[in-house]
């Protein structure tokens, strides 16, 4: 079956609020793809119909603002070899600690160091595959929590007692990524029961099926009666800040809350809604280009 691709440019700065839009658009086959070094970057899409590409550009035509693409879209057949290529010219190997992240088509040729771990990606139709900043964000709080956990009481068994929950899973990449660096308490949920469906098939391709629940939930019913010892939730800044009261409410004594989704300059105000809800606990924050996060440490007691 062919796919179809839509692609038109947009500018670079324009980046951050295109894909906050089409986020909102909730369209998993649409997506930003970016080429730093040559500054430039695209609005993209993958359909199975012709048809469902120009109905797909209609409606972002309709929410963002005129004159965001530099050019009319480009609509074009793709054979599957085409479509896999496309995706390798901007989804790349990354890592941080001793966790690697990998496109699938690396799997032959990516040398992995004594004692590090890999994650495997495949971008798939739809959903992340951690190259983005607020996933980048997330992955390195969440191994820098790794190490952190290990140094205060060594795991002998390599299997890490604390609680993570990954809310807004996507396609399960954190989650997945504390299961590979040893946590075993590990869950992960979203609203859009197709984001649970690809966490699952990431779980297969990464030898972690069955290793961590992911399931169908928002942020209510998914935090409701929970309490974990890391939390992250890598969402939009409104989104976030409307649910802060069930966010923070699922995080343990001496436990955080990793935050990310968060443009740059939204974080003062979301700093600000959640120190405001619990002003005992310590903050931190940390921006990657156009993109920041919010890490909150509840005290111990």
């Amino acid at each position: 079956m062919p796919l179809y691709e839509l692609k038109s440019e947009i500018a670079l700065e324009r980046v951050p609020f295109v894909e906050e839009t089409l986020s909102l658009l909730e369209d998993g086959r649409l997506m930003v793809l970016e080429d730093k070094p040559s500054a430039r970057a695209w609005i993209a899409g993958y359909f199975e119909r012709r048809e469902d590409a120009t109905e797909a550009w209609d409606r972002i035509q309709a929410a963002l603002d005129p004159g965001t693409a530099t050019e009319p879209p480009d609509v074009r057949e793709l054979a599957d070899q085409d479509w896999r290529d496309s995706y390798k010219a901007h989804f790349h190997a990354w890592k941080f600690g001793r966790l690697h992240w990998v496109p699938v088509w690396e799997r032959a040729t990516h040398v992995l160091p004594p004692g590090d771990a890999v994650i495997w990606l495949d971008p798939g139709l739809a959903f992340g595959t951690g190259n983005h900043e607020t996933t980048r964000l997330c992955c390195e709080r969440l191994a820098t929590y790794a190490e952190e956990c290990e140094r205060r009481a060594p795991s002998a068994s390599g299997r890490r007692p604390e609680r993570v929950l990954d809310a807004g899973c996507g396609s399960g990449i954190l989650a997945l990524s504390a299961a590979r660096l040893g946590f075993h308490r590990v869950e992960g949920f979203d609203n859009d029961p197709e984001a649970v469906r690809v966490s699952l098939e990431n779980a297969v391709l990464n030898g972690l099926d069955g290793a961590v629940p992911f399931f169908t939930a928002d942020l209510i019913s998914g935090l409701t009666g929970r309490e974990v010892d890391l939390l992250m939730a890598n969402i939009q800044a409104d989104v976030l800040m409307a649910f802060v009261r069930e966010l923070t409410s699922a995080v343990a004594p001496g436990g955080r809350l990793v935050l990310s989704g968060i443009l740059s300059i939204e974080l003062e105000t979301v700093r600000r809604t959640f120190s405001e809800r619990v002003p005992t606990w310590s903050v931190a924050s940390r921006v990657l280009g156009e993109w920041s996060d919010l890490v909150l440490d509840r005290p111990a007691s």
